[in-house]
């Protein structure tokens, strides 16, 4: 039991890795229980409305069908069927109105999946229209009116303060003052504003949203696809007005979450639905459905700057509308965490921000992969290439002059420790030798660079909990709530573990998480899991390696040379007994003043990752060839260097998607290219050739091992880097994403005066 470093830093193979090649994993599509019903969703067809009538008497009586159930069947059980993790806003079926097209309505149950399917093609729902909203800008002062009243959900102790403004449809107005902009913009000696949008796009996660629920005595299990299954115990037992171990949420492997998977999506409804029929309900949404259910927020960012001539930056203002569709899900989260860092990571003295969650009449928005930080890089590192190359100024110099720096505040006024803005920064310029020549192409063909660095805030506060059990022979089973979706969390968890039990971590199996097992974790998201669940775990795992020393200093045997099977042989008189080690994880942290914004201590931790891009444009054809991308990044001390890097490159070529291709089209509401057909994610033809990572030499003070998260810090920066450099390559200026090759062509074209039309 001597401490060793082989487990950490080890690019060891993933744990499950052999069973997902092999297809044997098990995902909660498989699933198959005695007496299941399988369900299809019938949903709205008008973006807002009052429902006049629902008819469901010919889905009833189509033969095979076990039961159609509504809005109105759900209230003879759940008097207040309404679930949320910021505001309890969201119905579990539709009543009285609908706010949304493909909100669901009504349920058809039955036996065989493909007649419940042709079930609800006959269910005739009538609405009386009502005006809708769609834009977020025109959200703020529309009489068009999303939700009548709002109850907070008061479930985080982050949004306690969560009241929304009556009457209207902002959810969340989050304001922030660090010293005094006005005054400073009117002694700068240039100002600068510019306006910023983002699209909405939705995370098409290969396996789509499932789950199941069993009803039992007076429990319930729950088998559910979730990044989130301690939130979705405890919001089901709400839900019912149970106590919590009358729910069990099982979770297995997931193919990919990316943000979708969070809080509740179809947990509430399979709940309901398995209480009322008495019988096993499965509901697995299609890839189209995915689009009705859960989205990135478009947003709308209007950001101004004072600047002196030598391109120092003293005021910034930031006004950010974030578009959280039909129902809040955690959006107002979204709008206080990202939008405190608007102002990027820059030292200004003088900053004022404005972040507003706005309810429309679009499908919901929610986390995503980044958690609102890329619609914010991309706004703030285009403007401030657009205020260097007004001013004269190489793009790398000014970011150089107006970095934040270690110990200096954050415009919280936390100040910004161990996040190595900085080195991240110079090793983006230096492997992209940016003080050397450098091709811009020839003809029609036209090359540019650009670079971009963000920065991004973990939620807080958080906690997570976890139990490592020692069998008598010495292996290790580690229980916790952190959901492995791809990101490969047990595997470096098991690291964590076998790094302080002396075991290789091959012998450390990692539990899927059951709640009635595994205990409690927020959740997994936003990065936090490696710091604050790798907290839990490490503590866990050093409480069962005191606990073995104690057992040994009990027999009096050397620990250093005992082994465990040897010592539980000693104790018990043969291969018998555990040993349970037990790990919780708290960060400290200081909410901020409800007055402006300020906290010491906003975040446990900061992420930071800056992007490179070489690329070539067709200016006869608009179409943008990415040629070479770098992503740096500030991870801490990697645990898993192998793992780090396909987090990154996944990270990166997720971003490229929602840069350049990826768009929800909407038409009055209706979402018009809800698939694979139609709405094109990144292919092996969408990456660059060459596609470099690094993460610096870095050390995050309170972490296990000095690590910290990384499964976002890739995407922060690729979009400005990309807009930067079609600027660098052909002097234009896009503002809106995705960049595709018609938006560049139609921009060329006005910029050369020429009519779209003209070949």
């Amino acid at each position: 039991m001597k401490a060793n470093t082989t487990q950490i830093g080890r690019s060891m193979p993933r744990l499950e890795a052999r069973a997902k090649v092999t297809g044997n994993t098990e995902y909660t599509h498989h699933l198959k229980l005695p007496g299941m019903l399988y369900g299809k969703i019938f949903r709205s067809t008008v973006a807002h409305g009052r429902i006049r009538s629902i008819d469901v008497s010919a889905a009833r009586a189509l033969e095979g069908v076990h039961s159609v159930i509504t809005g109105q069947d759900i209230l003879a059980l759940v008097p207040e069927p309404y679930f949320g993790p910021a505001f309890l806003d969201q119905p579990v079926l539709a009543l009285e109105k609908v706010r949304y097209v493909g909100e669901a309505v009504a349920v058809v149950l039955a036996s065989d999946p493909h007649v419940a399917e042709s079930a609800v093609q006959l269910i005739d729902a009538q609405y009386d229209e009502l005006p809708a909203v769609f834009d977020e800008i025109e959200a703020m002062t529309s009489e068009a009116i999303v939700h009548d009243v709002l109850k907070p959900s008061g479930t985080f102790p982050d949004l306690k303060h969560l009241v929304g403004r009556k009457n209207t449809n902002i959810a969340l107005d989050y304001h922030l003052k660090h010293g005094n902009a006005e005054k400073a913009f009117a002694e700068a000696d240039h100002v600068f504003e510019h306006t910023f949008k983002t699209q909405q796009v939705m995370h098409t996660p290969l396996e789509p949203m499932v789950s199941a629920a069993e009803p039992g005595d007076q429990r319930l299990t729950i088998y559910t696809a979730s990044q989130s299954p301690s939130f979705v115990r405890l919001e089901i037992a709400r839900l019912l007005g149970w106590q919590e171990s009358q729910v069990r949420v099982k979770v297995a492997h997931l193919g990919g979450g990316f943000g979708a998977k969070l809080y509740i999506k179809l947990e509430a409804l399979v709940a309901v639905l398995a209480l009322l029929t008495r019988r096993p309900v499965k509901i697995a949404l299609t890839m189209e459905e995915q689009f009705y259910t859960i989205t990135k927020h478009p947003t709308t960012f209007r950001i101004k700057s004072g600047v002196n001539k030598d391109g120092r930056i003293i005021a910034r203002r930031c006004d950010v509308w974030w578009n959280g569709g039909a129902y809040a899900d955690i959006g107002p989260r979204v709008t206080q965490k990202s939008g405190f860092t608007s102002g990027g990571p820059y030292d200004i003295e003088n900053i004022d921000i404005e972040s507003f969650a706005l309810y429309t009449n679009r499908p919901p928005s929610g986390a995503l992969r980044g958690f609102g930080i890329p619609q914010l890089v991309w706004a703030y590192e285009s403007h401030t290439d657009i205020i260097a190359r007004e001013l004269g100024m190489d793009t790398l110099a000014i970011r150089r002059k107006n970095i934040l720096r270690e110990g200096r505040p954050q415009a919280t006024g936390t100040p910004m420790r161990s996040a190595e803005i900085e080195l991240v920064l110079e090793r983006v310029a230096a492997r992209m030798k940016w003080d050397q020549p450098f091709d811009r192409g020839s003809g029609t063909i036209r090359r540019g660079r650009g670079l971009a660095i963000g920065y991004k805030a973990v939620v807080a506060p958080t906690t997570s909990t976890a139990m490592v059990t020692i069998a008598a022979d010495g292996s290790c089973i580690l229980a916790m709530s952190t959901v492995d979706m791809g990101q490969g969390s047990d595997t470096t968890m098991a690291q964590i573990v076998a790094e302080i039990m002396d075991i290789p971590a091959e012998r450390v199996r990692v539990l899927n998480p059951d709640t009635d097992v595994t205990p409690y974790d927020m959740a997994t998201l936003g990065s936090r899991s490696t710091y604050h669940m790798g907290n839990a775990v490490k503590l866990a795992s050093e409480d069962a390696r005191d606990k073995l020393l104690a057992m040994a200093m009990d027999l009096d045997l050397p620990p250093e040379t005992t082994p465990v099977p040897e010592l539980f042989r000693r104790k018990y008189g043969m291969q018998a007994g555990t040993v349970v080690g037990f790990g919780s994880f708290v960060p400290p942290y200081a909410p901020p003043d409800k007055t402006n914004g300020q906290s010491e201590n906003i975040t446990p931790f900061w992420m930071i990752g800056g992007t490179g891009v070489e690329l070539a444009v067709d200016t006869e054809t608009g179409h943008v060839r990415i040629e070479r991308m770098i992503n740096v990044v500030d991870c801490g001390t990697p645990l898993n260097p192998a793992i780090v890097e396909t987090q990154l490159s996944g990270a990166a070529i997720m971003q490229i998607g929602f840069s350049m291709q990826e768009k929800m089209e909407l038409d009055a509401g209706q979402v018009t290219n809800a698939s694979f057909a139609d709405y094109k994610i990144p292919g092996f033809h969408d990456i660059p050739p060459v596609f470099e990572n690094e993460m610096v030499d870095a050390h995050q003070p309170g972490a296990p091992f000095g690590a910290k998260g990384v499964g976002e810090s890739a995407t922060f920066s690729v979009s400005p880097a990309i807009a930067n450099a079609i600027h660098d390559a052909i002097g234009l200026r896009l503002t809106e994403l995705p960049m595709t090759p018609e938006s560049v062509y139609r921009a060329l074209r006005i910029l050369q005066n020429k009519p779209v039309e003209d070949e």
